[in-house]
């Protein structure tokens, strides 16, 4: 008897504390969840991407790409980290202002509709105003003014933000609700007055009358501008401009003139992407002499087809750097350049190219010293996350032309080392198109 009491009791104390556990586990506060885990695309990155990247260099440079214009090859690679799901770094994938701001940038650099993917895969868009007016204007820039509206219907939090009142009156007035609009958008101009709205929605309210100029600030200018059949042109923020230009989400392309002679034809369909063609041309070049084309023209299409295919080609190095030690000066320069670029990709020097090379001064800098070598330590150590947003913040700064010659080759070769080869390449190829 004594022994049943004790197993008895034993197992009295066992079931006490798997219950006591249960509740435990039961009351537990959830994690909050990770808005970059989400993705919009299969884009070749590993869900690792953000290991070991700095949130705060991430606050810094999305709002810049949401902002400032960049380069087709910076396009391009913000558009694949952006897109790509994988938990952000440090506590900046729980940010939603953060995840509204990588939803603002892919916007701005012609990723509505992975904008629009990601966000439909988002919980919890009704209760987050941030996230929500990304999803608005993703939607208004891609024409889906319902959707817009319809998020603006759902949403629980920041509904009296001057933000949704305009949109709400806007949507108001395409429901037919013609009173409630204009009451709406007293509201929202007494809040906070924005002429530039104002005309325009005072015009769709009046059913009438000159709404003036045509105006591309944000979606919901853009939504209006189209209804009120203006004509779609003139000064626009980067994400309108982006949506207008409907940018492909695939490698970057550059548009350049196709001539004269073979060679600059060449350069023109590699820009354009083609590079089986090209490689076809450059087959057919042959002789001492080709028209149009003077020798370094034909070692930059040879360094160009090296960079787009990721061979490494150190007879072409050679060649440059070669043209680059005794042709005239302004030939020297685009010479040197193009060495550098092709170097930065890995191609190899003989002792003699490097005593050369070490003695070029065409490559200008002009990023700030300190993020570069943030760069070069980030590339050095295989973060690819961080050394793509470095790689974008100095883009940013540069502008749509692209970074200088000193700062693209260390973009290059730090995102080679991160691993990043492919933007590695766009970037080289990029800035040899420059100096064509």
């Amino acid at each position: 008897m004594i022994g049943r009491s004790v197993s008895l009791a034993a197992l009295a104390a066992l079931v006490l504390a798997a219950q006591a556990s249960a509740q435990a586990v039961e009351v537990a506060p959830l994690a909050a969840p990770d808005f970059f885990s989400t993705g919009a695309r299969e884009t070749g990155l590993a869900p690792d991407l953000w290991r070991g990247a700095s949130g705060q260099t991430m606050r810094t440079v999305l709002p810049l790409l949401a902002a400032k214009p960049l380069s087709p090859a910076a396009q391009a690679l913000a558009r694949r980290i952006l897109a790509t799901g994988a938990a952000g770094p440090d506590d900046a994938g729980r940010d939603a202002a953060v995840a509204g701001a990588r939803v603002g940038a892919l916007i701005a650099q012609g990723g509505v509709k992975d904008a629009a993917a990601i966000l439909s895969r988002t919980a919890g868009l009704d209760q987050n105003p941030v996230l929500a007016q990304a999803g608005a204007e993703a939607a208004l820039l891609s024409g889906d003014d319902d959707g817009a509206c319809a998020i603006s219907d759902k949403l629980t939090a920041g509904r009296e933000d001057a933000y949704w009142l305009r949109l709400r009156a806007y949507c108001q007035l395409k429901a037919g609700n013609s009173g409630v609009a204009q009451l709406t958008f007293d509201l929202a101009q007494s809040q906070a007055r924005d002429p530039v709205y104002g005309r325009l929605m005072g015009a769709k309210l009046a059913g009438g009358g000159d709404p003036g100029a045509p105006a591309l600030r944000n979606g919901l200018d853009y939504a209006l501008t189209r209804n009120l059949g203006l004509p779609v042109n003139g000064p626009a923020s980067p994400a309108v401009a982006a949506a207008l230009a409907a940018n492909p989400t695939g490698p970057a392309i550059w548009s350049i003139e196709g001539g004269p002679g073979p060679v600059k034809a060449a350069m023109a369909a590699l820009a354009a992407g083609d590079l089986a063609t090209v490689q076809t041309m450059r087959a057919g070049l042959t002789g001492d002499t080709i028209p149009g084309a003077t020798i370094t023209d034909l070692a930059l299409l040879d360094a160009m087809i090296s960079a787009a295919s990721g061979k490494a080609d150190p007879q072409t190095l050679d060649r440059l750097i070669e043209r680059g030690a005794v042709a005239d000066p302004k030939t020297r320069a685009r010479a040197q350049q193009a060495a550098l670029l092709l170097a930065a990709l890995g191609a190899p020097m003989s002792p003699q190219a490097r005593g050369q090379f070490a003695g070029f001064t065409a490559a200008e800098a002009k990023a700030p010293a300190t993020r570069a070598f943030a760069l070069d330590l980030a590339g050095a150590e295989k973060l690819p996350g961080e050394t793509a947003l470095l790689a974008l913040w100095i883009s940013a700064d540069a502008g749509a032309g692209g970074p200088a010659a000193g700062d693209r080759a260390r973009i290059v070769r730090a995102l080679k080392a991160a691993g990043l080869e492919e933007d590695a390449r766009a970037f080289a190829v990029e800035g040899l198109l420059a100096v064509r």
